[in-house]
């Protein structure tokens, strides 16, 4: 039996073939949303727009940095809306005069699930930080980093539901990275509410700057041989 232009096992194959290239197209689609979430914190971090920051959050996302777990919107908010903004915006929610504060998003690989409502991505940070002279106590500095994060798709946007920032690296532009402790940035040791700005929870991975080389798991197979990519320890202390 035929509809005029193939037989039905034909017309049946191309519907196939239409739904897996828009599949595709969709994924795709989101690939690309997903990238420019990412680029959209770096660029609001950058400016302390931290409200704008705390927004790119699902509901139920959660932030891992330095030690800590921060949960939800309210937990963000004290992370970005909190401390961060203390510390480099003097509490307002904008760039402060003299402050630079560039984190760009770098080398991003983003994996969607085949339900295309969640997908994982990696990226690179490469941050570049100072303290004009002109409002006193000058500083130039950098730090590298990265980001294994999660993301949830809510109808038709992209959100973040986990933000894992791991910091691997820390110098003072003068002196350079060779020269910064391990331990130079602390790990999180208290808990909200103890600590207005707090982590909810301590995360039992305490991390350590450079000279300790260890590997944030990777969330995909190798490309080419389709295998798990290993990770140890071995770069964590010295003659491993």
């Amino acid at each position: 039996m035929t509809d005029g232009t193939g037989t039905a096992a034909e017309v049946a194959a191309l519907r196939d073939e239409v739904a897996g290239l828009s599949h595709r197209l969709a994924v795709m689609e989101d690939v690309n949303a997903i990238r420019d979430l990412q680029y959209a914190y770096g660029y609001f971090i950058d400016k302390c727009l931290y409200d704008e920051a705390v927004d790119l959050f699902a509901d139920d996302g959660e932030v891992v940095f330095l030690g800590g777990r921060y949960k939800g919107k309210a937990g963000a908010a004290r992370l970005y809306c909190g401390r961060f903004r203390e510390r480099f915006a003097n509490g307002k929610n904008g760039p402060m005069y003299g402050q630079l504060l560039d984190h760009p998003q770098l080398q991003g690989i983003v994996h969607v699930d085949d339900d295309r409502r969640h997908a994982k991505g990696r990226f690179r940070s490469v941050m570049q930080a100072g303290r004009h002279e002109l409002i006193g106590n000058p500083r130039q500095w950098f730090e590298g980093g990265i980001y294994e994060n999660e993301y949830v798709r809510d109808g038709d946007v992209w959100k973040l539901k986990l933000l894992y920032y791991r910091a691997f690296w820390h110098g003072e532009f003068n002196k350079g990275w060779a020269y910064t402790p391990p331990s130079y940035v602390d790990n999180a040791s208290v808990t909200y509410p103890e600590d207005p700005q707090g982590p909810d929870e301590l995360v039992d991975e305490p991390f350590q700057l450079w000279p300790v080389t260890t590997t944030v798991p990777f969330h995909y197979v190798h490309p080419v041989t389709g295998r798990p990519i290993e990770t140890d320890a071995s770069g964590s202390a010295p003659g491993r």
